[in-house]
């Protein structure tokens, strides 16, 4: 039998390919999310109908079941509900938990730090306690690449220090990381942290670049490009993202019985603790990932160039050798290949659903 999922963030990008993943391997997987207005909500219900999820029928703290999946259900709730977050565990008896709700957003978290706090702590700790609490076999987490901060080693690994993030968004995540491995540590319970490097693919987010600039130069209108152009950026497609995820999610993490503290590696533990990158390990600059998007769209781009904005770091890159002796698997799709897939998606949801995008 396969296990019974619960995979938070199901109306989010990465959440909603993976909920589809599952899914069809047979998985029994109840998807949550609170479909808050960060972006476009449109968006998120689009995702939802996806799966089977109606808007009509979707009521806070309610249980509804798929019109597509017999093996997928859905509820509207806030990790930050910790009474409905403790009684749906205490109900559906989960095996395993994939947390990929979470504030997004690194320069979002400028002017908006509370959020930050509430979604991306408070609510995560809410999910740490109930898997604590109902013996659950493993919890994958959300975390992300700007952990790496003030980082200059390329590329970056697990095993290097991670004590100087410039963005909040970026601490919530460090802070993640360090509160799972507590309860790891205390209280044996098995996690994974998942830092993601850039993911692109459909479904994507109306803050990101490739969204950003696909609307822009179809419109005509200009994009910022910051740091001039020059910033490295581990784009990572959210198929092989997913598949990753879906090898990771049986990989249940066991404690290293040869770690000391006296010399020790931040990327293992003494508890069931483990932290991967999730990257495609072939760093891009952002300008030729424009020239990748003008070519498919057969227009340029009005660009307008700006310097590096406050807690963006100039480059990110995955050494991801740790994940592939892991699992067996490197991600293998090409940014002209995950850009075409990317453009002829949006084209399609634009004329399909009549909006502004």
């Amino acid at each position: 039998m396969t296990s019974k999922v619960l995979i938070t963030g199901t109306a989010g990008f990465i959440g909603f390919h993976l909920a589809r993943r599952l899914l069809t391997e047979g998985y029994e997987v109840v998807g949550l999310d609170n479909i808050n207005n960060y972006y476009d909500v449109n968006l998120k219900f689009s995702r939802l109908k996806e799966t089977g999820i109606l808007r009509d029928k979707i009521e806070y703290g309610k249980l509804i079941k798929s019109s597509l999946f017999d093996n997928y259900s859905f509820i509207k709730c806030d990790l930050c509900d910790k009474d409905r977050i403790d009684s749906l565990f205490k109900e559906e008896k989960f095996e395993k938990v994939i947390n990929l709700a979470a504030q997004a957003g690194v320069r979002y978290s400028l002017d908006h730090p509370l959020e930050y706090i509430n979604s991306n702590i408070v609510g995560f700790v809410n999910i740490l306690e109930a898997c604590r609490h109902n013996k659950i076999k493993h919890l994958l987490y959300a975390s992300s690449s700007s952990v790496y901060g003030l980082n200059e080693k390329m590329p970056f690994s697990t095993s290097d220090n991670v004590d100087h993030p410039i963005s909040l968004y970026a601490a919530s995540k460090k802070s993640d990381e360090l509160i799972a491995h507590t309860y790891s540590y205390l209280f044996k319970l098995p996690t994974t942290g998942l830092r993601f490097f850039t993911v692109y693919g459909p479904w994507g987010r109306p803050d990101m670049a490739l969204f950003i600039f696909t609307k822009a130069i179809i419109e005509g209108k200009s994009i910022d490009i910051y740091n001039n152009g020059d910033m490295l950026r581990d784009f990572t497609y959210v198929s092989d993202v997913v598949n990753s995820l879906t090898l990771i999610l049986e990989k249940i993490p066991e404690p290293d019985n040869e770690w000391s503290g006296s010399n020790f590696d931040p990327g293992f533990s003494p508890a069931p603790y483990k932290v991967y990158n999730i990257g495609n390990c072939s760093p891009v600059r952002l300008i030729d990932f424009i020239s990748a998007i003008e070519n498919y769209l057969g227009k340029k781009a009005i660009k307008k160039y700006l310097p590096l904005q406050a807690g963006d770091v100039p480059a990110t890159w995955a050494d991801v050798e740790e994940l592939f002796k892991k699992i067996q698997y490197k991600p293998a799709t090409t940014i002209k290949s995950g850009i075409k897939e990317f453009i002829d998606w949006y084209i399609d949801y634009v004329k399909e659903n009549d909006c502004s995008y």
